[in-house]
């Protein structure tokens, strides 16, 4: 569906590179030296807190706000002072956009007018997106009749009736079920399959992992850590198991002092400490006694598999909550 190899330019140069970006929203600096880039064929996941900056900078990308300094290029461009380089951008809302009493192929329809598709090509481009939403058999059915997995599919191709080089989504798989979800992983690979450039956030840890090149981690304004799931992920654990512990009450400063001799790191006021482990269960279990022997008890251990949301806990302390 998407021909937008003809603007990719060189493979190293980024189709979206965001630079020393500073917005301040009242009194909240929203963005603080934000870098950023997003290449041809890349799904970059952006993961985050709620407030650390997130949609923000998906608005500046946009050319939607300006800021305050820094800079946002965009296939070359600046895409709040051009037109014609914000044509190379499609962004899809977290709250659907698509008009319920309008059937599939009408909405896109509109979609492709609005977007400047031309009438000789409006018929394909429509059609192209329904097979990629996979909508076929629903093409003449109202918008308002589908299920919340196809008004996300829908939601995602009407952005892509101009055929644009980059395509940002925020929280595209909010409110819809596993299959869904997965349907929509699809459609977003075959994106990056067809060169777009992808960025989106998410509180889902298990679709960053299931579909990222790169996270990047935004706390407070600022990216923290960049990198592809799998690295940042050997970077803090290594060949270890991750290990979390929730106490029943907050730690004095002696068993907060024993946790953190134990390379555990807090999160939740404290209550919550996490960090990698050598051993198996019986190692664990050897450990809760330790810690309860020094008056430390447990509500909860578990050891598992490290994972991006161990990263982000060892990072900021906070875990993602939709």
């Amino acid at each position: 569906m998407a021909d937008s190899g003809s603007i990719n330019g060189d493979a190293d140069t980024p189709l979206l590179s965001i630079r020393h970006a500073v917005k301040t929203l009242g009194h909240w600096r929203a963005l603080n030296d934000v870098d950023l880039s997003l290449h041809a064929g890349e799904v970059l996941v952006l993961l985050g807190p709620n407030g650390a900056g997130k949609s923000t900078l998906l608005s500046a990308a946009c050319g939607r706000i300006p800021l305050d300094s820094g800079s946002v290029e965009l296939c070359g461009g600046n895409p709040r002072r051009d037109a014609s380089v914000r044509s190379k951008l499609g962004f899809v809302p977290q709250h659907l956009a698509v008009y319920p009493y309008l059937s599939v192929r009408e909405n896109l329809e509109v979609f492709g007018r609005m977007m400047g598709v031309a009438r000789s090509d409006l018929d394909q481009r429509v059609s192209e997106a329904i097979a990629w939403a996979g909508l076929e058999d629903r093409a003449s059915h109202n918008t308002d009749t589908l299920s919340g997995g196809m008004r996300r599919r829908l939601n995602i191709v009407a952005s892509l009736m101009h055929r644009p080089a980059v395509i940002l989504l925020d929280e595209p798989t909010v409110g819809v079920d596993m299959n869904a979800r997965d349907r929509i992983h699809e459609l977003l690979l075959r994106l990056r399959g067809a060169g777009i450039g992808v960025l989106l956030t998410t509180h889902d840890m298990g679709q960053a992992e299931a579909i990222a090149d790169r996270v990047s981690f935004m706390v407070n304004g600022q990216i923290r850590l960049t990198g592809c799931p799998e690295e940042l992920i050997r970077t803090e654990f290594a060949d270890r198991k991750e290990l979390k512990i929730v106490l029943r009450d907050r730690p004095d400063t002696s068993g907060a002092s024993m946790l953190q001799a134990l390379d555990l790191k807090p999160a939740h006021g404290a209550v919550t400490w996490t960090g990698p482990v050598d051993g198996d269960l019986t190692h664990v279990g050897e450990l809760t006694s330790q810690l309860e022997r020094a008056g430390l008890v447990t509500s909860e251990v578990r050891l598992r598999e490290p994972c991006l949301e161990g990263v982000l806990l060892r990072l900021t302390g906070e875990e993602l909550r939709p």
